[in-house]
């Protein structure tokens, strides 16, 4: 597992890349990027654990989450969805 000063290098990084202004931590892009890189760190955790059910449900929970956000970022503002969807590289 890696330590918390790694966690927040990469949550600083991913907000980095997606904020839409400085200090923007909050916005739909920045959030589903995040969810995302949590989603990813999830599925290569049950590669190696297979039959860790309790935490599939949480990936579940994120998974949840990242469509509302997504389809919310859809409604609103079509061309940031599609931006959004490009870089992160999800199927949609």
């Amino acid at each position: 597992m890696a330590g918390k000063t790694v966690i927040k290098e990469k949550k600083a990084e991913i907000v980095k890349k997606y904020s839409r202004a400085p200090k923007d931590t909050g916005s739909p892009e920045v959030q589903v990027a995040l969810l995302t890189g949590r989603i990813n760190e999830l599925n290569q955790h049950f590669n190696v654990n297979p039959k860790d059910f309790h935490s599939k449900r949480g990936l579940l929970k994120l998974v949840g989450q990242r469509r509302k956000m997504l389809k919310y970022l859809r409604v609103v503002d079509q061309k940031r969805y599609s931006q959004l969807i490009q870089a992160l590289e999800l199927r949609k």
